[in-house]
């Protein structure tokens, strides 16, 4: 994966609340760093996401981003980021990607997206800058091909993964009947989950 000196690292983007992450979360990361090539995929979690905030209750940011850490601390080529927790506030994708560059002006971004996100993105804060510093990577399962906003700028390249029928959703209310998470999440997830007593009770 790795770029020879005269070319820019390929860094793609891949942010969520991850609450919790699962297998699904992986196998779209992990794919997408082997079709494009990528250097690396940063697991980006949300400090404060805004479009869910008044939809349910939303596990704190550090717990989330200890569950990421826990997710992808075996599998090369992935990594949690915690840019948006340190930046604060309300997380904007937009945002993101500037801190990114101004760290390092010389990466190549990809901002990574399933089929609901890439259908939606025209909600997003600054949607018009995502697209200015960043090629869009539209993940579709197969024989599905999400459709596409219509945007003045920038590029979209499409990743075909596969697809797992497995939620966030689903998993904490697993957690709450007592129900097994085994083979949909990580086992370092599950003794994270368990040893933060995460989502036990009262999240909807």
């Amino acid at each position: 994966m790795s770029q020879s000196s005269n070319q820019p690292r390929k860094i793609g983007v891949f942010g969520g609340t991850f609450d919790p992450p699962h297998v699904g979360h992986l196998v779209v990361a992990i794919n997408v760093l082997h079709e494009l090539a990528l250097d690396e995929v940063l697991l980006m979690v949300a400090n404060d996401p805004w479009q869910k905030r008044d939809t349910r209750v939303i596990s704190p940011a550090a717990d989330r981003l200890a569950l990421v850490e826990a997710a992808v601390e075996d599998i090369p080529g992935l990594s949690a980021s915690a840019i948006e927790l340190a930046l604060g506030g309300a997380s904007y994708t937009a945002d993101t990607l500037e801190k990114l560059l101004a760290d390092d002006d010389s990466v190549e971004l990809f901002t990574i997206l399933g089929a609901d996100a890439a259908n939606g993105l025209l909600t997003w804060e600054r949607h018009e800058r995502v697209a200015e510093l960043s090629t869009l990577v539209v993940v579709d399962r197969p024989g599905v091909a999400a459709e596409l906003p219509t945007l003045a700028f920038g590029k979209w390249v499409r990743v075909e993964v596969p697809h797992l029928e497995v939620s966030s959703s689903d998993l904490r209310e697993r957690v709450r009947d007592g129900r097994p998470l085994d083979f949909l999440v990580t086992t370092q997830v599950r003794s994270e989950i368990a040893k933060r007593s995460m989502y036990a009770e009262g999240d909807r």
